[in-house]
């Protein structure tokens, strides 16, 4: 074609120099399909196997929960355990157990026992009634109750004193034990149909607010309403405190003594019931509620008296008159596995001596000196290092480096601290200061500075001892109301408070500052127990308990078997007390983890509102200390003791102190008043006793100065531990 433009060929541009380079980095098709087929597996494989463990998981809790069941309602669980406890005392509970007990019972003429088996409902039960007025009892009987049953009257005409003020306390005790099921019966109902279900309603919705939510309410006066109610706690899944299904326990039905004449005032007490939780090992420790912690000489296995077989029941009931018991076999301690009976620590009386330091022990000391001499503190003379580490050293405040005048040299005797404990300038060295966080820095006026009313104050000087105390005496009863703390106390007129409060100590937070747990302990503390690592032996103990429950052990009582259980070296006179005592409350014996036994330190904090000691609303008297108490914890009981005038912000204090020398000596101590503010104590006027004071604040007319000491206080050594033996 004439004058067409020839097509010319140009080079591809490509990262690769040639095909054949090309074809090496070209991935083939089958290639492709692999790796995506390789993807696709893994996703499938993790999807499988959250599927697989999500099965698992339900599997686990479905056999968790058979398992529950069968332990709970199987022919080889012992008998659930109901208390009935009457909200007030107009409620009649003796009528309603044995309502419950014929229910159940084949027998329908004669005394019922307190454990019935019924093979119609399928049910063994014991029926426990709460003795209106005797709080022990029933805080006995609500630590093995399954469920408990609070009955109420639904008597017209009372409709408001459902709960009178014991049940009400018991109520309060009872969440502080930790509730297991409950339910509310409801007695006394009109037979009329319309007027039974108003007072019913009404019960309900006056009574709903003092029970869990999942609490349910049933009417409890006629059999068909026993025969419905028995029903629906025969399916009813049951739920206990944690504490309670850790350890194994009986309750028991029988209690016996015998005399040991090998041990002269020692028995061995024998206690017959059902074991229930946990398998119980002839060589665990027991612990015998109110009486103190044992060792068993011997467990017997004894054929079950009211089993829930139809045939077994009849040939229980012919040979009834024989009255002989039948042990299918017994269990011994192994000596060599056996749990010592440790209480108190034998102390070594060289634990306390001086060793020789080693050298990284000296190094660390060297560094710890010149970090010391860093910087500069100003001590009274003769205080050693370890109460110097008690003047804290506060980095949020200003610091002042002013000097003491003159004036202030008779303090060097005195309580001195820090200028950067109490918060506050030296003496008369800085005028300004950051006296509170959260506020801006308050400038003062000049110390020197005299207040409006220190004339008026000087002219209580020539006031006698007699009319000082009568002047304090009014102003006690003018502020009686005001005393917020038992322990906020005044100082003695005739003892100097330096002496007075020697064993004290001003700190600025008592939470904070550094306190040797070992300084000043008494010798009988050496008798105690410490755990190196506490979170770890409890984890160890709670594992090897576990071991204990899954393996098949000869030495063990299995859950649920009908056992008599001998606790050897028991005191006569205790075993006496609980032969009396089984006769109106339950007899309690439970197996002890490793190291129970043992004496140790345990903290309970006392609030008014919030803590694990918690006061009752009907008492108001102030906890006293080394006032003793029994402490219920779990199945176990044990014994412990285990201003007149203010200008802004400076004020003249009278009636803390009584003399100047003790007004120089608390003088580094800070002050704070009720209304919350804070201050120090200036200088003191006059020879009776009253200071001046500064503040971060304006003070109120009605407000009080206050003064925190502290000091340790340790309980006495219990010469009783368990209530019985001091009964």
């Amino acid at each position: 074609m004439g004058g067409s433009r020839v097509q010319v060929n140009k080079p591809h541009k490509s990262r690769f120099s040639s095909k054949s380079s090309r074809s090496i980095h070209k991935v083939s098709q089958k290639d492709k399909n692999r790796i995506a087929k390789s993807d696709r597996n893994v996703t499938k494989g993790a999807r499988a196997a959250r599927l697989q463990r999500s099965k698992m998981l339900r599997e686990q809790k479905r056999a968790a929960l058979l398992k529950e069941k069968r332990a709970s309602s199987g022919l080889a669980s012992p008998p659930r355990v109901i208390l009935l406890f009457p909200l007030s005392a107009s409620v009649n509970v003796s009528s309603l157990a044995e309502d419950l007990l014929r229910l159940l019972s084949t027998e329908c003429t004669g005394v019922l026992s307190s454990t019935v088996a019924s093979s119609e409902y399928k049910l063994r039960l014991t029926v426990l009634q709460a003795p209106h007025g005797d709080l022990l009892s029933c805080m006995e009987m609500a630590k093995v109750a399954d469920l408990i049953a609070f009955v109420a009257s639904a008597t017209e005409g009372v409709r408001c004193d459902y709960i009178d003020s014991f049940g009400s306390q018991c109520l309060s005790v009872f969440r502080s034990l930790g509730l297991p099921s409950t339910v509310v019966l409801i007695r006394d109902l009109p037979t009329e149909l319309k007027r039974r279900n108003d007072a019913k309603k009404i019960c309900t919705s006056s009574l709903t607010s003092e029970f869990p939510e999942d609490c349910k309410f049933y009417p409890a006066d006629t059999k068909d309403d026993l025969h419905k109610f028995v029903w629906l706690f025969k399916e009813q899944r049951l739920t206990t405190p944690n504490w309670r299904n850790q350890r194994p326990y009986l309750m028991a039905q029988k209690v016996d003594m015998v005399q040991d004449d090998s041990s002269p005032g020692k028995c061995t007490l024998l206690l017959t019931g059902y074991t229930r939780a946990r398998c119980l090992s002839v060589n665990q420790l027991v612990h015998v509620s109110g009486a103190g912690d044992f060792q068993l000489s011997k467990i017997e296995i004894i054929k079950d008296p009211t089993p829930l077989n139809t045939r077994k029941e009849h040939d229980a009931m012919d040979s009834d008159d024989i009255q002989v018991v039948e042990v299918l076999h017994s269990l011994a301690p192994d000596p060599l596995n056996l749990e010592p009976l440790l209480v108190e620590n034998v102390p070594d009386p060289l634990a306390g001596e001086q060793t020789w330091p080693t050298e990284a022990e000296m190094a660390e000391a060297d560094r710890n000196q010149k970090q010391k001499k860093l910087r500069k503190r100003t001590l009274p003379r003769g205080t050693s290092e370890y109460q110097a580490a008690w003047i804290v050293d506060d980095t949020d405040e200003e610091h002042s480096d002013a000097k003491d005048d003159g004036d202030d040299d008779e303090d060097d005797d005195g309580m001195v601290l820090d200028e950067g404990e109490s918060g506050f300038p030296s003496q008369e060295g800085a005028n300004n200061l950051d006296f509170d966080e959260d506020q801006a820095s308050l400038y003062l006026r000049d110390s020197d500075e005299e207040t409006e009313n220190d004339s008026m104050m000087m002219e209580g000087e020539n006031l006698t001892r007699e009319q000082i105390e009568d002047e304090i005496k009014k102003i006690k009863e003018a502020h009686a109301e005001d005393e917020e703390f038992p322990d906020e106390v005044d100082t003695p007129l005739d003892v100097p408070a330096r002496k007075r409060f020697a064993k004290h100590r001003g700190v600025k937070s008592f939470r904070t500052s550094l306190w040797d747990p070992k300084e000043s302990l008494p010798p009988e503390y050496a008798r105690i127990f410490a755990f190196d690592n506490f979170a770890r032996t409890q984890k160890h103990v709670i594992a090897k308990s576990l071991e204990l429950e899954q393996e098949s052990r000869d030495d063990c009582a299995p859950a649920g078997s009908y056992a008599r259980l001998y606790i050897k070296e028991v005191p006569l006179d205790v075993a006496s007390k609980l032969c009396v005592v089984s006769r109106t409350a339950p007899i309690i014996s439970c197996g002890l983890l490793q190291h129970e036994s043992k004496m140790s330190v345990l903290h309970f904090s006392t609030y008014e509102i919030i803590g694990s000691i918690k006061k009752h609303d009907s008492y108001d008297a102030p906890i006293k200390a080394k006032e003793e108490f029994i402490f219920h914890v779990g199945f176990r009981q044990f014994v412990a003791s285990y201003p007149q005038r203010v200008s802004k912000l400076k004020a003249t204090v009278r009636y803390m102190f009584h003399n100047p020398e003790d007004v120089r000596w608390f003088k580094p101590v800070e002050v704070w008043t009720k209304c919350g503010r804070r201050g120090r104590i200036k200088e003191p006027v006059g020879t009776h006793g009253a200071m001046k004071c500064v503040f971060n604040g304006g003070l109120q007319q009605h407000d009080t100065v206050c003064m925190s000491l502290y000091k340790r206080s340790y309980p006495k050594w219990p010469e009783h531990r368990f209530p019985l033996l001091n009964a």
